[in-house]
């Protein structure tokens, strides 16, 4: 009998023995599932949960490229972790500030979570006084910037304005972007049918792709369509054009009509991706937009 091949399937038998597991184990394994879970769960509040999605795809590479000893491969994502976690620190800097402050107040386990898809939707109330809000202020030239939530929660960008929390009415939208008011300055955010936020700041668009004729205003909202699932409105100033945003692509030129069908489709999730396939209109020269 072979007794080192014996031996040799007793070591692998013991190596994948079932250890004991002790009552001290059990809570050790819960505490740490549980802080995993809690800190998962106040990702997805923020634009972090993204670049979470794309180092757990990255750690997975790696475990393959380990198992089918592809040596070039595991050196270029061993270096790139380690880059990278100094890289992603220095990115989410203010996030990570923020999780201190909220665990030294003891709010941090506290975020909560809807999984009800329903609550980010507009209802057909709702997009009627979008539509009408948007219109009144184009015929005025009022500049307007309007942002509504879908899937990604925008906390980090609410909490740069001022709370609202009220319905969605085209009267207060109105007033809320009048000139020389104290909120007109800025974005408002919709979020389950109701405004939540005025004065909102928002992150500039660095693409070098956009028209040169737009402003401030529209790159902010190109910015933020950019990072989130987010759709914007936005009124020029300017010129009275409305527009709207999603996924970096503006359209503009947008009717009352045409506006009320694009908020129906796609804020609604009847055709989500209908967006894609529009063809920009009035792409002949524009006067310059400075807001």
């Amino acid at each position: 009998m072979n007794w080192d091949f014996l031996h040799s399937i007793l070591e692998q038998i013991s190596f994948f023995k079932i250890p004991q597991v002790s009552f001290k184990d059990l809570i050790d394994i819960s505490i740490v599932a549980f802080g995993i879970y809690k800190i998962i769960m106040w990702i997805k509040d923020t634009r972090t949960w993204a670049v979470f999605k794309g180092v757990v795809i990255i750690f997975m590479a790696s475990l393959v490229a380990y198992l089918l000893e592809l040596h070039t491969l595991s050196f270029i994502i061993s270096n790139t972790i380690t880059v990278g976690t100094i890289a992603i620190v220095i990115l989410f800097q203010p996030e990570l500030r923020r999780a201190l402050e909220q665990l030294g107040q003891g709010n941090l386990w506290g975020t909560s979570i809807t999984t009800d898809k329903e609550t980010h939707t507009l209802n057909d109330e709702s997009i009627s006084h979008l539509v009408k809000a948007s219109i009144q202020m184009a015929k005025v030239k009022t500049g307007a910037l309007i942002i509504i939530e879908k899937d990604t929660v925008l906390t980090e960008y609410k909490r740069t304005g001022i709370a609202i929390d009220s319905v969605i009415s085209s009267q207060l939208l109105i007033n809320i972007f009048e000139k020389n008011t104290p909120l007109h300055d800025g974005a408002v955010i919709i979020s389950k049918n109701r405004i939540n936020a005025a004065t909102c700041f928002l992150p500039l668009s660095d693409s070098l792709t956009i028209n040169k004729d737009l402003g401030t205003r529209h790159r902010a909202a190109i910015g933020v369509s950019e990072q989130t699932d987010a759709v914007v409105i936005v009124v020029s100033e300017e010129t009275g054009i409305v527009s709207y945003v999603r996924n970096g692509k503006i359209r503009r030129n947008l009717t009352a009509e045409g506006l009320e069908k694009v908020l129906s489709l796609d804020v609604q999730r009847k055709a989500n991706k209908s967006f894609n396939g529009w063809k920009r209109k009035g792409k002949g020269k524009m006067k310059n937009e400075t807001s």
